[in-house]
């Protein structure tokens, strides 16, 4: 006997043949998938002690943000935009004026976020921009790991090096006392290596671990000490090699022009390795990461493409996979996928001036199957398929906005959001239904973060980033 069966919904697999059930159904047995068909055949073939009925909702794969940052969601929208302001405030948080509480409220918030906005997984990087990690001390990976598990979506947390010069100033905190201290490149490995021991596979393959190195491009020739951009590309080779010797995906944050030319000639591009942003590439670039079968996150949200495009249907033509990712939730977005997707559509299509470009179902691909390949757990998630992971979303299409109920299809790429999210599934566990959180208290989640972020603020003496910016009303720019 099943678990649990859901019937009767618009069940859209993502699988290989792209089945959409009008009147369909999926059975769960413990964490994993054992049937997908039609109501009827399915009922005739199971039974289970609990079946929900998905009458005038979708019924999906879990979806999947495959590039963000945990730390954002305390920072989101400080600087008004100051883009300088904020990312300065995100190099203070995460060395300096961040502690336990920081990491698991923040961690916490985030995965009930996803949770509510139907994103069953997701990656992120345990710190902001493209070198500042707090991957000082292994208890800041803890925190944030705990939070996570104790919400039951399923996550990678990708953690690494900063970039050279080391040491770097790190600071603990003890009630209201700063000690700071310098950290090697040794310390960080050495606690990335604790973190991977504590959480790589656990809670049944839930919770898993990436390495990650800051990216890297000619010009940081200038920009470093010579013997620092030596030392920086041997230490890229170095976690590089290590990632493969354990089976880690490895990524790196903020690729554009010239820094995947240069990867190459590092040897870390390949199917184990995923880029974000990738920005305004070259056409070799573009041919390098298709014979290489390097992976792509595309942030269509983010401050990177404001500043330059990611060629994704290009890519995609040349038989690149591409990712959806939201850049986490700073300094003006959301996890929401459903906006990424849609805002991918539009983004493409206004820059090509071709509404054709980039057709609904690839952006569903790219936040459910696409990004489950990226992320290396395609033979897990990402399709509702039998032996997978039961990672299920109900949407309800029973909202003013997804009516008449026709083509749901589309209706459910192009115009729902994260809040027609009903219902949420991770690992067979229900963890949303009817729109409410079951796993915490998500009244209590918000509070702790917002005594958290109160606490980091008065810390890092940042309240003047919480003001409004010169020129935020009657101006056509800041």
């Amino acid at each position: 006997m099943a678990d649990l069966i859901i019937t009767h919904g618009v069940v859209i697999t993502v699988d290989p043949d792209r089945r959409v059930i009008d009147d369909g159904a999926v059975v769960i047995e413990a964490e994993r998938i054992v049937d997908v068909g039609p109501s009827d055949d399915i009922l005739a073939r199971h039974q289970a002690p609990e079946i929900i009925d998905a009458t005038r909702k979708a019924v999906l794969p879990g979806l999947i943000d495959a590039h963000a940052h945990a730390g954002h969601a305390m920072i989101r929208t400080m600087g008004g935009d100051d883009l300088g302001a904020w990312e300065k405030a995100c190099e203070i948080a995460y060395t300096v004026a961040s502690d336990e509480d920081f990491w698991f409220a923040e961690g916490q918030l985030v995965a009930v976020e996803r949770l509510r906005f139907g994103v069953t997984t997701g990656l992120s990087l345990l710190g902001g921009g493209d070198t500042i990690m707090r991957t000082d001390d292994p208890v800041y990976a803890d925190a944030h790991c705990q939070a996570v598990e104790q919400v039951g979506t399923r996550a990678i947390v990708a953690i690494g090096p900063t970039r050279p010069p080391h040491p770097r100033d790190y600071a603990l905190w003890t009630g209201d006392r700063q000690k700071t201290y310098p950290v090697s490149y040794a310390d960080q490995m050495a606690s990335c290596a604790e973190t991977i021991r504590s959480w790589h596979g656990s809670f049944n393959q839930r919770l898993n671990i990436a390495l990650l190195t800051p990216a890297l491009r000619v010009e940081h020739a200038t920009d470093l000490a010579p013997a620092d951009f030596e030392l920086a590309q041997a230490q890229t080779r170095e976690v590089h090699a290590r990632s493969r010797e354990l089976g880690l995906l490895f990524t790196q944050d903020g690729h554009t022009t010239g820094s995947v030319a240069f990867a190459d000639t590092l040897g870390i591009l390949g199917p184990d390795t995923l880029l974000s942003h990738a920005t305004d590439l070259t056409e070799d670039e573009k041919i390098l990461l298709a014979d290489s079968g390097t992976r792509i996150a595309h942030n269509p949200s983010s401050n990177a493409s404001v500043e330059g495009r990611c060629p994704v249907p290009e890519l995609i033509d040349l038989g690149v996979t591409v990712a959806l990712g939201s850049d986490a939730t700073a300094p003006d977005r959301s996890c929401d996928m459903f906006r990424h997707m849609q805002q991918a559509m539009h983004y493409h299509r206004r820059y090509f001036r071709d509404a054709s470009i980039l057709p609904p179902g690839k952006v569903l691909e790219m936040a459910t199957i696409d990004a489950a390949h990226a992320v290396g757990l395609g033979d897990q998630v990402g399709s509702l398929e039998v032996g997978k992971k039961a990672d299920v979303i109900l949407v309800d299409l029973a909202r003013p906005h997804l009516a008449p109920l026709q083509m749901p299809l589309y209706r459910v790429i192009c115009f729902a959001n994260g809040n027609d999210v009903d219902t949420v599934i991770v690992d067979g566990k229900i963890l949303m239904r009817n729109r409410k959180v079951l796993s915490v208290d998500e009244g209590g989640v918000i509070d702790r973060a917002n005594k958290a972020a109160v606490r980091f603020i008065e810390r890092a003496d940042l309240g003047h980033l919480l003001a409004l910016p010169k020129n935020f009303w009657n101006a056509s720019r800041y």
